[in-house]
C-alpha cells in the first residue's frame, strides 16, 4: 500500500501541478501513508459496501475531463481531445433487484453479501446509489473494428466507478456496464439488456473457473426501466429490460487506449482524438508499467527504451497464452477488435462469444461476422495481429522494428509451448514430452472434425479409455455417443443461400469481380458450394452408414493413442493401474464436464425474462465447479418458449429435459448471437 502511495505522489507530479496545492496533496498522501503503515497489520474486511477503501489511481495519473458529470452535457457524444477519461454519472434505473450475485468475485473487494443484503447491492451496482469513495468516468479510447480503424469508440456503455484496495492490499478496478449514456455512447442509449448481461454475467465467471485469465462479473442486477432493441434488425424490434453488470479485472484499459494517438488512417480517413500529444502517451505507459507490470518498472527504471522493450515482450506472451488456453477450452471470443484486448492479457468484452459444441475450426460464433474473420480457428493469428496494432500505437515510445521483431520471436513460440502443455495434459501424455505429441493432437482435432465429435465431451470421455490396444472396440461405443447424429449433421451442412443467389453470386464472380468484392467473398461461395456437397452426400446416407464411417475414424486414431500411452508406461516406473489412475486425475482436471453452453444460457435467459432468476443463478453455482460432475446439475429446463425466441434464434416449441453436461438438443444448432 504504501508503495502504491508513493506511485500516487509522482503521478500527481506529472500532472504539472505546483506550489501551495501540490504541496498539500504530498502532504495528504504522506499522512495517509503513516497512517497505512500504522494499521496494515489490523485490516479487516470491509463490513459493508459504503466500506470500501477506494485509491482511483487511474485518474491521479491520466488526464480526466474538467467537470463533475452532473450537467446536461456531461453525456453529449462529442470527440473528446487531449483527456484519458471524461467524468459522467449512472442514470437511474426503476426497481433495480439482484439477478444473480457471484461470491468470488465480490471477495476480491473483501465483500461477501447475503441475500438480505441484495437490496442494497441493488441500488449501489445498479448506479442509482454511488459507493462512498467513487468517482464515475467513462474511458476513451479508439480501435481497429473488423480490421478497419475505427477512430474514437470509449465506454459507450460503461463507466469506471473507481479502484478498491482489498485487505490483501490487491487493487481491483469496478465497473458498471449498462449504467447509462456516456460521451461515447455515439447512437445508443449506454444501455445493456437482460439476456446480453445475464451472457456476460456467466461467462466471465465460467472463464476464470475454467482457469482463463479473464475480467470478473460481480452482480448482475435489472430493473424495470426498459428500452427498444431490434436484435436481428429485421424491422421487429421490441422492449427489453435495462439490465447492468458490476465488472471487477486490475484494470480496463485495452490495446485501443493507445490508439487515441492515432494519425489519420490511410484507408478510413479517421483518427485519434489526440493525435500528436504524446505527451499523454508517455504518461499512459507510465501508469500501465508502474502499476500492472512493478517489477519491469524496478528492473529497467534507467532506461525507458528498454522497459518498454520488457513490457511489450510480456503483454505479448501473456496474449498468446490467453489465446491458447481459449483453443483448449473450444472458447470463440466473436469481437476480438483491437479495443476488446486487454493491456493486462485478460479476455475482455463478452459479446457474441460461444464455445464449441460440435467441433468445427471455421466456426463462428458472431452472426454478424459475415467475412468469418473472428471464426475459432483465427483466433490466435488475430491477437498477433492486434499486437501488431498496439505495436503502432506506442510509437516513438517503442521503435516499430523492435516491437515487431518481439511479436516475431516471442509469440508463436509462447503461444505452441502453452498450446501443446495444455493439450498434452487434456489427453493424459504427462511423463513424456515428445515431437509426435503435436501430431497426434492434430489427428485427434480431425477425426473430431470428420466425424462432428461434441468438443468438450469427447476430451471429458477419452480419460475413461485404458489406454490399451485390446480395450478399443469396447471403448468405440463410448466415444461413438459423442458424434454428431445424421439429423444434427443436416442441420449444420443445410445450405444458406437461395440457389438462384448462388447461382447470381457465381456469375458476378466471374463477370465483375470488383462488385462482387463489395458483396461477397470466395471464401464464402466455396464454403456454400461445400455446404450443398455435405449436404447432398448426407441425403444419400444412413445413419448406420454414418455410424461405420465414426468407427473408422475413431479406431485409426485410438490405435495412435494407445502406442503413446505405452510409451507412457515405459518410461515410468509406476504400475499400469496406479499410471492410469493418475492419467484420469489429469485429465479430469484439465478437461471440464460443464461449459456454458448456448443452449443453457438460453434456458437462463428464458426463465428470468419471466422474473424467474433461479436458473441464472443454479448454472453459475455450476460454471463455478466446471471439473466437477455434479449430479445436482443434471437437468436443464423441461420446455422452450412456445414461441420463437427473437433474442437468440427459432427453435423447436418443445425442449425434453437433458443434463447440462450432455451433447446440446438439436435446436441448439439454430441458435444465432449478434
Amino acid at each position: 500500500m504504501a508503495r502504491s502511495l508513493v506511485h500516487g505522489c509522482v503521478c500527481w507530479a506529472r500532472t504539472g501541478l505546483s506550489g501551495p496545492r501540490m504541496d498539500a496533496l504530498i502532504s495528504g498522501a504522506v499522512g495517509m501513508m503513516k497512517r497505512t503503515v500504522l494499521t496494515s497489520s489490523a485490516v479487516t474486511p470491509a463490513s459493508s459496501l459504503r466500506a470500501l477503501r477506494f485509491d482511483n489511481r487511474a485518474l491521479r495519473c491520466l488526464p480526466v475531463e474538467p467537470g463533475d458529470g452532473q450537467d446536461e452535457d456531461a453525456a453529449r457524444s462529442r470527440p473528446v481531445p487531449g483527456f484519458c477519461f471524461s467524468p459522467v454519472h449512472p442514470a437511474p434505473v426503476h426497481s433495480p433487484r439482484v439477478v444473480a450475485l457471484s461470491q468470488p468475485a465480490l471477495a476480491l473487494l473483501g465483500l461477501h453479501l447475503g441475500e438480505d443484503e441484495e437490496e442494497e447491492a441493488a441500488l449501489y451496482f445498479s448506479g442509482n446509489r454511488l459507493l462512498p469513495g467513487s468517482q464515475p468516468v467513462a474511458h476513451c479510447y479508439c480501435g481497429h473494428q473488423f480490421g478497419s480503424f475505427a477512430g474514437q469508440l470509449g465506454d459507450g456503455a460503461a463507466m469506471y466507478l473507481g479502484e478498491v484496495i482489498n485487505p490483501a492490499g490487491e487493487r481491483w478496478e469496478m465497473q458498471l456496464k449498462g449504467a447509462g449514456l456516456t460521451p461515447y455512447s455515439r447512437q445508443a442509449d449506454g444501455r445493456k439488456v437482460l439476456r446480453s448481461s445475464i451472457r456476460e454475467f456467466l461467462c466471465s465467471e465460467a472463464m476464470f473457473h475454467l482457469g482463463v485469465p479473464t475480467t470478473r462479473a460481480a452482480s448482475c442486477v435489472t430493473s424495470d426501466s426498459t428500452v427498444i432493441r431490434d436484435i436481428f434488425y429485421d424491422g421487429h424490434p421490441k422492449k427489453e429490460k435495462c439490465t447492468i453488470v458490476l465488472r471487477v479485472a486490475p484494470t480496463f484499459l485495452r490495446f485501443g487506449s493507445f490508439e487515441i494517438f492515432k494519425p489519420t488512417d490511410e484507408f478510413t480517413g479517421r483518427h485519434g482524438p489526440s493525435v500528436n500529444r504524446n505527451d499523454i502517451r508517455i504518461q499512459m505507459l507510465d501508469y500501465v508499467i508502474s502499476t500492472f507490470y512493478p517489477d519491469i518498472q524496478e528492473k529497467y527504471a534507467e532506461s525507458k527504451t528498454e522497459r518498454n522493450a520488457a513490457f511489450f515482450r510480456e503483454i505479448t506472451r501473456r496474449t498468446a497464452r490467453m489465446a491458447a488456453e481459449w483453443q483448449c477450452v473450444g472458447f470463440c471470443h466473436g469481437v476480438l477488435n483491437t479495443d476488446n484486448m486487454s493491456i493486462v492479457g485478460v479476455t475482455i468484452d463478452y459479446g457474441p462469444f460461444g464455445f464449441l459444441d460440435r467441433y468445427d475450426p471455421e466456426h463462428i460464433c458472431n452472426g454478424s461476422d459475415n467475412m468469418g474473420r473472428y471464426a475459432y480457428d483465427k483466433q490466435p493469428e488475430i491477437c498477433k495481429w492486434n499486437l501488431g496494432k498496439l505495436a503502432e500505437a506506442l510509437v516513438p515510445e517503442l521503435p516499430l522494428d523492435l516491437s515487431q521483431k518481439l511479436i516475431e520471436e516471442e509469440y508463436d513460440v509462447e503461444f505452441q509451448k502453452h498450446y501443446l502443455q495444455k493439450m498434452r495434459k487434456k489427453l493424459g501424455l504427462i511423463h513424456l514430452e515428445l515431437e509426435e505429441d503435436a501430431k497426434l493432437i492434430s489427428d485427434f482435432l480431425d477425426t473430431m472434425n470428420l466425424t462432428g465429435s461434441d468438443f468438450t465431451n469427447t476430451f471429458r470421455v477419452l480419460s475413461k479409455f485404458s489406454g490399451n490396444a485390446g480395450d478399443i472396440d469396447g471403448f468405440l461405443n463410448v466415444i461413438i455417443e459423442q458424434c454428431a447424429s445424421v439429423e444434427e449433421l443436416k442441420v449444420v451442412f443445410k445450405p444458406k443461400m437461395d440457389p438462384r443467389q448462388l447461382t447470381m453470386m457465381l456469375m458476378l464472380a466471374q463477370s465483375n469481380p470488383q462488385l462482387f468484392a463489395l458483396i461477397g467473398s470466395k471464401v464464402n461461395i466455396n464454403q456454400e458450394l461445400e455446404r450443398i456437397a455435405k449436404s447432398e452426400k448426407l441425403e444419400q446416407s444412413s445413419s448406420e452408414d454414418i455410424m461405420n464411417d465414426n468407427k473408422k475414424h475413431w479406431e485409426e486414431w485410438l490405435k495412435k493413442y494407445s502406442a503413446r500411452l505405452e510409451k507412457e508406461e515405459q518410461g515410468n516406473a509406476g504400475d499400469g493401474h496406479s499410471l492410469f489412475a493418475e492419467r484420469e486425475k489429469i485429465m479430469n482436471s484439465n478437461n471440464p464436464a460443464h461449459i456454458l453452453r448456448n443452449y443453457i444460457a438460453q434456458n437462463a435467459i428464458d426463465a428470468a425474462e419471466k422474473g424467474d432468476f433461479t436458473e441464472v443463478r443454479r448454472v453459475l453455482k455450476m460454471l463455478e465447479n466446471p471439473y466437477e460432475e455434479d449430479e445436482s446439475f443434471c437437468e436443464v429446463s423441461e420446455a422452450s418458449p412456445e414461441e420463437p425466441l427473437e433474442a437468440a434464434a427459432c427453435r423447436a416449441t418443445t425442449v425434453p429435459k437433458i443434463p447440462y453436461n450432455s451433447k446440446p438438443p438439436l435446436w441448439a444448432s439454430e441458435l444465432c448471437v449478434t
